[in-house]
């Protein structure tokens, strides 16, 4: 769904009682999914996100973590490792 100023809409979605969504037809055009897709649900904080599974975890997650412990922090580890 879109409003009226292009952004999109947020669909409301109901729990069943054997505790399953349906993913609305938009978000599952725009992710690409269909019967037997399979999703990776993460929970963030108050939210829950559903997302593709990758095909490959290495090619999707590569370099997510850059520069998280600072420059030269792999390249000394290294050289401890050697002795």
């Amino acid at each position: 769904m879109k409003s009226l100023y292009g952004a999109p809409m947020p669909s409301t979605v109901t729990l069943s009682s054997k505790n399953q969504v349906v993913i609305p037809q938009e978000a599952r055009k725009k992710l690409g999914v269909g019967p037997g897709a399979r999703l990776l649900v993460l929970v963030k904080d108050d939210r829950i996100v559903f997302m593709p599974e990758p095909r490959n975890f290495v090619k999707r997650f590569s370099g997510r973590h850059k520069g998280l412990w600072g420059k030269g922090y792999l390249e000394r580890e290294r050289r401890a490792w050697r002795g």
